[in-house]
């Protein structure tokens, strides 16, 4: 199955069970879900970070990190999630959605929800070498920008930089066995600028 009908059939069978989903543990079942992609990310070789997008309790959009797998610069979750949303709504625009990420969007990320016209942000942990939500930059809510969104961190967040504390030890365990590079060049990039680093409200 190739990745654009995986992730259009992930999103109608996640949007039936979650749509009723409501009160304060919404954000976190949705979280839970973009984990799960994270998980995803992790099996196929890419550093763990997925993304859901989410319209009227449903997912139009989701989607992992593939950078790796694709030689793609921009396959980050972020991206992969809008773009599946916009084919489904035919449509660059996704006004009034919500997009749940593990791991603070960086710098491209952002701009392209702004871009986008996402209505609120979610994410997990902080990345403080390149988070562009909050941490570095305020990209999401800049009042400079033609477009703001409300923006939410720590979601679940000692569970997502849990997700790529493990990753990152297994590459080096595999380095020091011999066993190659493991992930590649750019999850050695990441690695060195993510600290595991998580604030706010965690729940593994």
């Amino acid at each position: 199955m190739s990745e654009r009908r995986f992730f259009a059939k992930l999103a109608r069978a996640l949007g039936v069970f979650l749509a009723e989903s409501a009160g304060p543990a919404r954000d976190d079942l949705w979280m839970r879900e973009a984990l799960a992609l994270a998980d995803e990310a992790a099996a196929r070789g890419d550093v763990p970070v997925g993304a859901l997008l989410v319209m009227d309790g449903r997912i139009i959009g989701a989607g992992f990190n593939t950078r790796e797998h694709a030689g793609d610069p921009t396959g980050h979750a972020e991206v992969v999630a809008l773009r599946e949303a916009c084919r489904a709504l035919r449509r660059w625009r996704v006004d009034g959605a919500t997009l749940y990420v593990t791991l603070e969007p960086c710098p491209m990320c952002a701009g392209a929800l702004v871009n986008a016209r996402v209505a609120r942000l979610v994410y997990g942990a902080d990345d403080p070498k390149a988070g562009a939500a909050r941490t570095l930059y305020q990209i999401c809510d800049d009042p400079r920008l033609n477009h703001r969104m409300a923006v939410q961190g720590g979601v679940l967040a000692e569970a997502c930089a849990a997700r790529l504390r493990r990753f990152f030890q297994e590459i080096r365990a595999r380095r020091r066995a011999g066993e190659g590079e493991g992930a590649g060049a750019g999850a050695a990039e990441a690695e060195a600028g993510f600290k595991g680093r998580s604030t706010r409200r965690g729940d593994g």
